[in-house]
C-alpha cells in the first residue's frame, strides 16, 4: 500500500534534515519506493505492514538517526485523497487553507481551540470526517489567536498541518 508520512517540527526550530537523507533513513527502515514532496517532510513510500507498526518503526528510524523526538502521522494515497477533496473552503488568493493530522480525537481539541480563539475576518475553523481544517488570511497565520496554537508544546505529539497546496502536489506526485 501507498503512503505518506508526514513529519513534525521539520526543517523548524533548529531541527534541520535534507529530504535525501530522510528518504535513506525511510528505504533503511524497509520502506518501498521512497520519495519526498517539499522540504516540509512529507515522504511518499510503499509498505504492507500495518499502519501501528509503521509509526513505531519510522519514529524510531527517524528519532536515531537524527537524535530528535520523532512524530509522524501516516495516511494511505486514499486518505490524503479524501482530505483534498472533502476540504469545505475555496480556494483564493488572499487565503491559507490547512488540514490537520493527528492523533484520534486531535480535531475536537482544534475545534475547541479555535472556536475560543480570537478571530480575524475570513479567519474560519470545522471539521470535515475527522480532520480540521482552517481557513486563515495570508500574513495572518501566526499572528493570529488560533495560529499561536500550534506551537503549544502540549500539541506537539499530537498534530502536524500542512496547507492543501501540499496535499495536491503530494497527489500528483502519489
Amino acid at each position: 500500500m501507498k503512503y505518506c508520512a508526514f513529519l513534525r517540527g521539520v526543517n523548524v526550530n533548529g531541527t534541520s534534515m535534507k529530504m535525501a537523507e530522510v528518504c535513506k533513513v525511510f528505504a533503511d527502515a524497509g520502506m518501498k519506493e521512497v520519495s519526498s514532496v517539499l522540504a516540509s517532510g512529507n515522504i511518499l513510500f510503499s509498505s504492507d505492514k500495518k499502519v501501528s507498526e509503521l509509526k513505531t518503526v519510522l519514529e524510531k528510524a527517524m528519532s536515531d538517526h537524527f537524535s530528535y523526538e520523532a512524530f509522524l502521522f501516516l495516511k494511505s494515497e486514499k486518505e490524503v485523497a479524501a482530505i483534498f477533496e472533502n476540504c469545505p473552503f475555496t480556494k483564493a488568493d488572499d487565503l491559507h487553507i490547512y488540514a490537520f493530522l493527528g492523533t484520534e480525537g486531535i480535531e475536537s481539541t482544534l475545534l475547541e481551540e479555535f472556536n475560543n480563539s480570537k478571530k480575524t475576518e475570513n479567519e474560519k475553523g470545522t471539521i470535515i470526517k475527522n480532520i480540521f481544517y482552517w481557513q486563515v488570511p495570508k500574513g495572518n497565520t501566526l499572528d493570529s489567536s488560533f495560529g499561536k496554537v500550534l506551537g503549544k508544546k502540549t500539541l506537539k505529539a499530537q498534530m502536524t498541518s500542512r496547507n492543501m497546496n501540499t496535499f495536491e502536489k503530494i497527489l500528483k506526485k502519489f
